[in-house]
């Protein structure tokens, strides 16, 4: 069975309760405080105690007191814990006695990679920008970008100059989808012998240096603009493999910008999501251009239509809120059949489709040139 119709289903039925739809429409009414409750209960180390303190919990006076936080505070921040099930109450509580543990929420907001990534993304990222969603969607750029400064028109451009603490958000949130994916990817890439790889959108190299590991003999070229080429040229240096990975630097939508020729394989990881089906197919264009008959185009995607679980699909469609108001204010996470359309316009043609690659289900789609 195809777990994506699962998803898909899903949209078809509004068999929710009123009583219930109601309780979900405050959720939303309420999100920005709510999560801003879980940040202060993540900084001020309160959640922590609560774990610490295992089944037997913990008073909010003794939160008070391992924490160096107010009983107010303490008590403002569990209260609203509890309506979110981050924590729970132990068995025996009362009003006069009344102990915190840890919910199942709550360890997963603690413990959860996943949860972490895309928790503190939203919030050193998207946070601020969030408020200009509808000027980005009114008019088609990330109105939110604004936030971080005003000398770039998409936020790869300000990847080198962002805020540390934003830079490692953002990075540990690309990496963490991406790079899960890569251990079942390169033996299906490898399996056809390329000897030249071009990389575009390779950002820090770690695509290219985990195919340089994983052949001995494969010389790859990452694409990239020129502030992510100079990482990649640092990162391929210190892992060994500078005589076998190059950078071309350049704007893949620029006219003028053109791809190395003839390479055996292209490889395109969690990099179309950041452009619009008119830009995929322009981009797709110039690989057209510089590929060979015998050249495999190879795109790692999230499609949020062929996820395994409904959190994964939700993620995804948060994430495309991320593009419209932070990063170009024209791009998505896409649907399988729309990317495949936008590929194919340019002269390609599906040759083969690996979904579910690593835990977050990944897309592995293969293309051709079109005979």
């Amino acid at each position: 069975m195809d777990n994506a119709f699962y998803t898909i289903d899903k949209f078809k039925n509004d068999d929710i309760r009123a009583v219930d739809a109601k309780f979900e429409a405050q959720k939303i009414a309420f999100a920005p405080l709510t999560f801003q409750a879980v940040r202060a209960l993540l900084n001020l180390n309160i959640l922590k105690s609560i774990e610490d303190a295992g089944e037997n919990g913990i008073s909010c006076a003794q939160l008070a007191k391992k924490t160096g936080i107010s009983e107010y505070g303490v008590g403002v921040l569990c209260e609203m814990a509890l309506g979110m099930n981050v924590i729970k109450l132990t068995k025996d509580s009362n009003e006069q006695n009344e102990k915190f543990v840890l919910g199942k929420i709550g360890w997963m907001l603690l413990e959860d990679d996943l949860t972490k990534a895309n928790f503190d993304f939203t919030n050193d990222i998207c946070y601020k920008g969030a408020y200009d969603l509808d000027e980005s969607v009114r008019t088609g750029k990330p109105a939110g970008l604004k936030h971080f400064g005003k000398n770039w028109t998409t936020i790869y451009e300000a990847l080198a100059t962002l805020p540390e603490q934003a830079k490692k958000s953002w990075f540990t949130f690309d990496h963490f989808y991406s790079d899960i994916a890569f251990p079942e990817a390169l033996p299906i890439v490898f399996k056809e012998k390329p000897r030249h790889l071009i990389d575009i959108g390779g950002n820090t190299a770690k695509w290219a240096v985990a195919c340089c590991n994983f052949d001995n003999d494969v010389h790859v070229t990452i694409v990239d603009l020129p502030g992510q080429t100079a990482v990649a040229e640092k990162n391929a240096a210190a892992a060994g493999f500078a005589e076998r990975i190059a950078t071309h630097a350049g704007n893949v939508l620029d006219n003028t910008t053109t791809l190395p020729s003839a390479p055996d394989a292209v490889w395109m990881s969690q990099f179309l999501d950041c452009f619009s089906l008119n830009q995929v197919t322009k981009i797709l264009t110039k690989v057209h251009e510089a590929a060979t008959d015998k050249t495999n185009v190879y795109v790692l995607e999230p499609l949020w239509d062929k996820q395994r679980f409904e959190a994964s699909s939700y993620s995804l469609q948060a994430t495309s809120l991320y593009f419209t108001c932070m990063a170009n204010g024209n791009s998505k996470m896409y649907r399988y059949q729309e990317l495949v359309n936008a590929i194919e316009k340019a002269g390609f043609v599906l040759k083969c489709a690996h979904h579910n690659l690593g835990s977050n289900s990944y897309s592995l789609l293969v293309f051709n040139k079109k005979q």
